[in-house]
């Protein structure tokens, strides 16, 4: 049985949390399905010298903004467009929301506002309070495929962000196959799932940080699980 590869996106850093959980979260999950798994970070820059077509799945992992958001974007819309399994956490959600916006909804102006602040379509904006090291009490929607993961409809996940879906157009980006997964408890979104691929779940919070005090996160126990299935 061959060993699931596993590219991280992103621009490594060990000087943030999540980086230093991935791997960590990684290892447990091969732990508990009994499957070699290799994570390869892949440097956003450096992203086209890649074929993602070699990998069992996609995680865009935390920290941005990235060096390439070209690059990023274009390797989400292929894990989309291409069955992948793919997740995304912190950063990845955010970037996940804006490919979206960008290539399912055709809004060829929706930006960013950490790097592009002023634009007319910021799909994602400042949250009213940024959420440094917080912990908090996430309500997931009992059908997902998230609360499958969990075997439970709510969680406390970690969190180290400022920036989330901009409510100003939250509506209409859920009206097609991209759903509301989880909110907090006054409703913010804070995570996502894409309605018909085997597995494409975005999360605001970071389940990777529970790795860190030796805690499998079921959301990356999930993920890999998909992994598996696409490498058959």
């Amino acid at each position: 049985m061959k060993q699931l590869r596993i590219g991280l996106i992103g621009d490594r850093d060990d000087s943030i949390t999540a980086h230093r959980a991935n791997p960590h979260a990684l290892e447990l999950a091969a732990r508990a399905t009994g499957r070699a798994v290799e994570g390869i970070w892949l440097a956003t820059e450096r992203l086209g010298e890649h074929n993602l077509d070699d990998f069992d799945g996609l995680w865009c992992v935390p920290g941005s903004p990235y060096r390439d958001t070209d690059a990023v974007l274009l390797a989400i819309a292929h894990a989309r467009c291409n069955a992948l399994p793919f997740l995304g956490t912190c950063g990845g959600f955010q970037y996940a929301l804006l490919e979206h916006a960008r290539n399912v909804l055709g809004w060829a102006d929706a930006e960013h506002a950490e790097t592009h602040p002023d634009a007319a379509r910021t799909v994602i904006s400042p949250l009213p309070c940024a959420m440094r090291e917080t912990l908090e009490r996430v309500e997931l929607r009992a059908d997902s495929r998230l609360a499958a993961a969990y075997g439970a409809q709510e969680t406390f996940e970690g969190y180290f962000c400022g920036y989330g879906l901009n409510p100003a157009f939250g509506e209409q980006l859920t009206q097609g196959p991209l759903k509301v997964a989880a909110t907090d408890a006054a409703g913010a979104v804070r995570a996502m799932e894409l309605d018909g691929h085997p597995f494409f779940i975005a999360t605001l919070f970071q389940p990777e940080r529970a790795a860190l005090i030796g805690r499998l996160p079921p959301l990356v126990h999930a993920f890999v699980n998909a992994c598996q299935e696409n490498a058959r």
